[in-house]
Parts: C-alpha cells; structure tokens; sequence
C-alpha cells in the first residue's frame, strides 16, 4: 500500500488535526526492552536530511518509518529501538523539523519534516535556545525527541505572537511559552 501523506496543514480544521493525531499508532518504543544493543550507522543532519552509511535515505515512507522508532534518552542520545534491538543514531540538532503551524481555538499545530502532527501544549511544549538575538525555537514532540522550527516556521509563529499581543510569547493549550532565551 503506497503511503499518502496527510494533507497541508492550512486546509485542515483543528479538529482534523486531533483526529490524525490520534489515527496514528505509533510503536511503544518506550516500553521495549530490547536485548541487542549497537549502531545504526544513521545520521539525521541539522536540516533534517536522513543519512545512512553517507548515503541519504530518500525515500520519504522510509524515513517516517524510522521516525516512528525514534527514543532520546535523558543523556541525549537518539536511538531507534526496535523488540529485539537499540541503535544508536546520529542526531546533528534535532530528530525533526518543524515545517508549518497554524494557529485554531487557542492551539498551535506542527507540521513536521516526517509529516508528524503535533498539538503545542503542556505534552508537547514550545522551548527557546541560544541567545535573545540568534534564538533556536524547539518542540517537544514524543520520546524525548524534539523538532527544531525552521525558518519560515520560526516567522510564521513571531507574526502569531504579535497578534497575540502577549510580548513575544504564544500560547497553546493553555501553556505560555516564551520565543525569547532567558
């Protein structure tokens, strides 16, 4: 069965979004114990590019398909857990790019590089890096991993806190978070 990416976030209701949220079953890779343990020889550069042994991995369902086993424990490492093995993988910044949000009823909605959805809110927050005059904005989206907003992301959530008129913060779900390092 050949994959079909959801479709763009602008034509989607919130709702919507709640629902392929919650359509989508992912694997309980923090509840597997596996006995093997060893490398993955697999990098996920900055700009969200997959790589495996130095060759990108191209084809978009295979990398959702690795996105989907991907665990970052509290040291920082990534890792792609399976029943039977834990492998290491190389992550240059963050395991995802944030790619799109749209704003609705009070929340944010993530479009991410694997064509993950993502609510900003408490389970989920927004967190700001660096320093006040090149931040790095970061969600939170499952196991420890995070996707970083890329540029056009980063504006489009600015241009939201502004209409917000709550200093350069935004709010989703009830959670404030602030677009500025402290």
């Amino acid at each position: 069965m050949p994959y079909e990416p959801p479709p763009e976030l602008a034509g989607l209701s919130l709702g919507e979004v709640a629902e392929l949220v919650a359509a989508r079953k992912l694997p309980p890779v923090d509840q597997w114990s596996p006995p093997e343990q060893g490398d993955s020889e697999m990098r996920i550069a900055a700009n969200g590019r997959w790589f495996h042994q130095d060759g990108e991995i191209r084809r978009p369902a295979m990398v959702r398909a690795f996105a989907s086993l991907l665990l970052c424990d509290e040291a920082g490492q990534h890792w792609l857990v399976t029943p039977t093995q834990k492998l290491s993988i190389e992550v240059e910044d963050a395991a995802f790019i944030a790619i799109d949000v749209k704003r609705e009823a009070g929340k944010l909605a993530f479009r991410l590089n694997s064509d993950d959805l993502v609510i900003a809110g408490p389970e989920h927050p927004i967190s700001a890096e660096g320093d006040p005059d090149t931040p790095a904005l970061y969600l939170t989206v499952r196991h420890g991993t995070r996707a970083r907003l890329n540029r056009s992301t980063y504006s489009q959530l600015v241009e939201i806190a502004i209409d917000q008129n709550d200093g350069l913060a935004v709010t989703s779900d009830n959670a404030r978070f602030p677009l500025i390092p402290a």
